[in-house]
């Protein structure tokens, strides 16, 4: 049996995906300021060290202390980390789903995919094509706790790049293991978006400059309004109403 999704007047759901230091939500909020109708901006993680109080703020800070500082959460426990990950990411979607229902772009400064590549990495950190596997397997089920965004852009640029200046923003210098850790993100996170490139926009930053990526990056915002479908609660199936508009979808024959 497949599903039709009937469309949806929602506002689209994007999300902003890339290694630190990529440049990622410095070229999207230069981006928004070329709109006309400004998007709402959902801060990334590394955004919320001194956040709004609520629970996706107190989870991720159970994160913080489990890890002790690492750069990328990373307390020694994969799976347990991407599950809560995973419950922030859905907390930040029922946050943001009254913007939705009126129409409003709403833009999130990275999403499950980010999720999906870095506990990947943990899984496998020898064997990229066991990572690459398991972020799609992640990703799989992130998708059975909230509808994936309708598109993600995914920054890029040399690894070693994105590393000076992550190191220069957040004035530390990562460790050598850290720096690898990098650099076996930024491929797996081209790999994965090499899976989907209906749901994935890449901006590199290899071949644009930043006036470039910048124009890239609104124009991929201001596209992915129209033909939207409903978005449906992954646990209730075939024939559920719409999060937003609550119309239900069609269950239909293969």
């Amino acid at each position: 049996m497949t599903t039709t999704r009937s469309l949806c007047s929602r506002g689209p759901l994007i999300s902003a995906e890339g290694l630190n230091g990529v440049g990622k939500t410095y070229l999207t909020n230069r981006a928004v300021e070329a709109i006309e109708t400004k998007p709402l901006m959902l801060d990334e993680f590394s955004q919320r060290a001194n956040g709004r109080p609520g629970l996706g703020e107190a989870l991720l800070q159970s994160l913080r202390e489990a890890s002790a500082g690492d750069p990328f959460l990373r307390g020694g426990t994969p799976m347990a980390e991407a599950l809560l990950l995973m419950a922030i990411k859905r907390h930040d979607l029922d946050t943001v789903l009254p913007d939705l229902v009126h129409g409003r772009t709403v833009v999130e400064g990275r999403s499950v995919d980010t999720t999906a590549v870095c506990q990947a990495l943990l899984l496998h950190p020898d064997n990229p094509d066991a990572a690459l596997k398991t972020a799609v397997d992640l990703l799989g089920l992130a998708s059975s706790y909230r509808p994936l965004p309708d598109l993600t852009i995914l920054v890029t640029d040399d690894a070693s790049k994105a590393l000076e200046r992550a190191q220069w923003r957040d004035r530390c210098v990562f460790t050598d293991e850290q720096a690898e850790f990098m650099r076996k993100a930024c491929v797996l996170f081209e790999r994965l978006a090499a899976t989907d490139p209906v749901r994935y926009q890449v901006v590199d930053r290899r071949h644009v400059d930043e006036y470039e990526a910048a124009d890239l990056i609104r124009e991929c915002i201001e596209g992915a309004g129209g033909d939207l479908a409903c978005l449906v609660e992954p646990w209730q199936g075939p024939g559920a109403g719409c999060m937003c508009c609550g119309q239900p979808t069609k269950a239909e024959a293969a």
